[in-house]
């Protein structure tokens, strides 16, 4: 459960860029923040990326110019760990004009019924990369299969990787790039479609029996 925690923790810190508005910019691990105002490229708008985590209750809220094409965006994505299962939140609003302040708008109902996709469910710490036999059930409007890297560079370095189930939103999205305190921080999503066939991981008990003699033997 502890490494589900932290990298729910990672996700949430690091998921968060007419005419030139000025802009608050500010960044908080609760649901409000105030900063000073930047101005914008003309191609931008105001807006707030507010990202939750279900486990732990891990918060980020990011206010910056943004593209419009960003704005009203809502994702979720799912990890499990065992028999444990957490999930990521991630909503963006926005406003256009000097100085305004986007409202939070309300999360997306995570939906617990089964879509019929199964995806491979993994993580890695020190990697972006990670491969498992282990597979959880997708539920609601994620049907999509998720690869996540994230890469820190800087002061320090960090790699991780997730396998998961996530909504097609934040596949579309492709990645995410940005600055934050001197850090160089990628994030990329890539996905595939499908995902598994549920009876196919069910009805295949040879393979389950070989997997118990590679772990227990």
């Amino acid at each position: 459960m502890t490494s589900l925690i932290r990298i729910l923790s990672l996700l949430s810190a690091l998921t968060a860029t007419s005419a030139a508005l000025s802009c608050p910019e500010c960044r908080s691990e609760t649901s409000s923040c105030y900063g000073s105002s930047v101005t914008c490229p003309s191609d931008s708008v105001c807006g707030s990326r507010y990202t939750e985590a279900s486990i732990g209750g891990v918060r980020s809220l990011h206010r910056t110019c943004v593209l419009s094409t960003e704005c009203n965006f809502k994702g979720t994505l799912s990890l499990q760990q065992r028999h444990i299962r957490g999930h990521l939140v991630i909503v963006t609003s926005c406003c256009n004009t000097d100085h305004c302040t986007p409202e939070i708008p309300a999360l997306p109902t995570k939906s617990s019924n089964p879509n019929g996709v199964v995806c491979r469910s993994c993580m890695s710490s020190d990697s972006t990369w990670c491969y498992t036999s282990d597979t959880m059930r997708c539920t609601g409007d994620e049907n999509m299969c998720l690869l996540q890297t994230n890469k820190v560079t800087g002061s320090f370095s960090l790699s991780t990787a997730i396998r998961g189930c996530a909504t097609k939103s934040i596949c579309d999205l492709g990645g995410l790039s940005e600055k934050i305190d001197g850090l160089s921080v990628d994030i990329k999503f890539t996905c595939t479609s499908g995902g598994l066939s549920a009876h196919k991981v069910v009805l295949t008990p040879a393979m389950v029996c070989l997997l118990l003699l590679k772990f227990f033997f």
